[in-house]
């Protein structure tokens, strides 16, 4: 089915094409793009995203506003192929990229303005990041498909990069406040401008909110409760999602030399559903995130454009989780966790990080990229207090009671104080071969002082095949970096880390159209195949021991209907296979269909429509669960524009239907009815500017 719907696809394509053929000069003139269609994400150079050597989109801030997101995970569902699916342990975000998931996620990398935000531990965002708001971002670029050779490790399914806002984009006051149900408040506040030859750009947003209201009908401790004669559940019961955040954003440049440096605080952010997938409302956890980098940037070299950029991030997060809850396993140690079996896990991490490119375009054709760097990574302080220990028993682990709490991080930590250091070389080469023929080619060495060396080609063969058609022939390697966690867990006997680990790797082929048969159409598709190598998985020390290959087709389209009118939408499709169980790939929607209409329906009042359809979502190889159900969203937003001087209006309603929808519970089903979603919720904003 697969095969003979990419050949139907790719026959529509090309006829046409043909069809369009005779599409007058005029039409062709106006078929130029609008800055929102360029990206630099994928060379580092800026350019139109139907000629960028990779498969990339472009969210930019009015996108965002016009959707009503509040949080990058609702703006990255307009993304082909990407699906934001939720862990139990804080509902943190999984994101799910051509049908690659994992519990979580190191194989997407998360960057802000180019500088990764990846956490040691787990090699992700980081336990208690609790999502980032969307006032202060400019656009949200975003590659499916390999980047390791531009970006190093991680960059395997997917890179996101968020741009922030410069002063040319705030020019001048702005704040705003936002009332929401679930007991949500949020305001922001920034300023954009010069002073002397220096220009400034402030943002701040803070948030306080209860979360959403789902229950959760049935936990982990249910099914123990039947097994040992307890009723320590606390199902049904609502999830737990509760937080308060603060994020401020600064951007000070004078042309040549720029610093920006941002701060998250999470504070109160309360567990999902369960650090264990048992219900839990008193846990909770905290983080603060400041990362800064100061950036020299010179154009105006002879056959040289020149960056050099250092850059700090430091993370810290604080967990005081209730694992399970009172009364559990009192059968087994009456009165032994008269508070629950309680878990209070602290990491600390610092990186630095020191990064420098530059263009050559000194041969004709060539436009040449070189790069290097280093980086030291440095997970410098691990605290651990807890009332339990875990033993292995014939029926599977047990927490095992300690008497009262313990501080442990000097005895008996759960991972190590380690230091990872790396440098890394690359080259890259945009050669114009023959006109309209132009060939990337380039490799990224990167040596680790774990785990070793890794090298990761890219290809990227682009034929401007007409004027209205862009025709892309790519292959990348990439790498994911093994997390601290899987390298140097201890005191886990059911995660116990293997210093010997590999890199996993994975080899993607894609086959990608840009076409715009009209000046108000435009549509792209893309083809690919992957193949997983040495994915690691704990068993229970973790090993190289996973395969995983995939194919499918990314389809879209932006139609201006009128002037007032504007549909776009896109159609996902993955058949991704586990190629040690023979079985598909699990939890990741293998269809997706997003539509998205934005109608001005009179002068300064516009109306925009999404609707995300997510269907076949498999469960994993002895989960003797039915497949996750599907579901259908949909979200209305209206705005108004200067209602009074500089004021505008935005109500917006979330899955305006009160549509069920839940994300998998991993296997084998410790919570077996899944993780609910929010139902319907409004939210009402008015923003002011000077």
């Amino acid at each position: 089915m697969f095969k003979k719907f990419s050949l139907m696809v790719i026959s529509v394509f090309l006829v046409s094409n043909f069809s369009y053929a005779g599409i007058d000069e005029e039409d062709e003139l106006s078929l130029s793009y609008g800055d929102e269609d360029f990206i630099s994400i994928a060379t580092g150079r800026k350019q139109p995203i139907a000629k960028a050597p990779a498969v990339a989109s472009v969210i930019t801030s009015s996108d965002i506003r016009a959707i009503g997101a509040k949080d990058i995970t609702e703006a990255l569902e307009l993304v082909p192929g990407l699906h934001v699916s939720k862990k139990a342990g804080g509902y943190e975000p999984i994101f799910v990229v051509r049908g690659i998931f994992s519990e979580f996620n190191p194989q997407v990398l998360i960057l802000i303005n180019g500088s990764p935000i990846t956490s040691l531990l787990f090699g992700n965002r980081g336990e208690v990041w609790a999502g980032m708001p969307v006032e202060a971002i400019s656009r949200i670029e975003v590659i499916r498909g390999p980047g390791s050779a531009v970006y190093g490790a991680d960059a395997f399914a997917g890179t996101i990069n968020i741009v922030t806002k410069n002063s040319s984009e705030i020019d001048g006051a702005e704040m705003g406040v936002m009332a929401s149900t679930f007991n949500t408040v949020r305001a922001w506040a920034q300023y954009g401008g010069a002073i002397d030859d220096w220009e400034l750009s402030l943002s701040l947003e803070v948030l306080d909110t209860n979360g959403q209201s789902e229950e959760v009908n049935s936990d982990i401790q249910s099914i123990l409760d039947q097994a040992f004669f307890t009723t320590a559940s606390l199902a049904p019961e609502g999830i737990n999602l509760g937080r308060k955040s603060l994020d401020f954003r600064l951007d000070v440049s004078n042309g040549i030399w720029r610093l920006r440096a941002g701060y998250q605080a999470r504070r109160d952010v309360q567990s999902g559903a369960g650090a264990s997938q048992a219900l839990d409302p008193i846990g909770e956890g905290e983080s603060d995130r400041l990362n800064f980098d100061i950036t020299y940037q010179n154009k105006n070299l002879e056959d040289w454009e020149i960056e050099v950029k250092a850059s700090y991030f430091d993370v810290s997060i604080e967990t005081d989780l209730v694992l399970f809850p009172p009364g559990a396993f009192n059968t087994i140690f009456p009165g032994g966790f008269p508070d629950g079996v309680i878990g209070k896990p602290d990491v600390y991490e610092r990186h630095y990080r020191f990064d420098t490119s530059g263009f050559y375009t000194g041969f004709d054709g060539h436009d040449i990229r070189l790069g290097a760097g280093y980086h030291y990574q440095d997970q410098y302080r691990i605290e651990e207090t807890k009332n339990f220990m875990t033993a292995i028993t014939p029926a599977g682990a047990l927490p095992v009671p300690l008497g009262g709490l313990i501080d442990v991080s000097d005895i008996a930590p759960f991972n190590r104080e380690e230091v990872r250091e790396v440098s890394y070389l690359f080259i890259q080469d945009e050669w114009k071969l023959i006109r309209d023929w132009s060939l990337t080619a380039g490799v990224r060495y990167d040596h680790y002082s774990d785990f070793g060396d890794t090298v990761n080609p890219r290809f990227a063969l682009v034929w401007d095949t007409a004027n209205n058609l862009t025709t892309k022939l790519l292959y990348g390697r990439a790498f994911r970096a093994p997390s601290f966690a899987e390298q140097f867990n201890i005191n886990n006997p059911i995660a116990i880390g293997n210093d010997n680990l590999d890199p996993e790797i994975i080899n993607t082929y894609e086959l990608a159209f840009d076409y715009t048969p009209s000046s108000s159409l435009r549509m792209g598709l893309n083809i690919f195949y992957y193949e997983m190598q040495d994915i690691i998985r704990f068993t229970p020390v973790a090993r190289n021991t996973g395969d995983q290959t995939g194919q499918g087709l990314e389809w879209e389209f932006e139609w201006t209907v009128s002037d007032e009118f504007t549909v776009r939408g896109n159609y996902a499709l993955q058949d991704s296979e586990d190629e040690d169980t023979d079985g598909d790939a699990p939890n990741a929607p293998q269809q997706q269909l997003y539509l998205r209409a934005d109608y001005e329906l009179m002068p300064g009042w516009s109306l925009n429509a999404q609707l995300n359809h997510v269907m076949d979502r498999e469960r994993a190889i002895g989960d003797l669960r039915p497949g996750v159900d599907d579901y259908t969203i949909l979200d209305l937003t209206l705005i108004g524009k200067e209602l009074l001087r500089g004021v505008d209006l935005t109500i917006s309603v979330r899955n305006l239907t009160d549509e069920d929808a839940f994300e998998p519970s991993l296997a084998p089903g410790l919570i077996p009815n899944d993780l609910p979603l929010a139902g319907r919720s409004v939210f009402a904003e008015i923003r002011k500017s000077w």
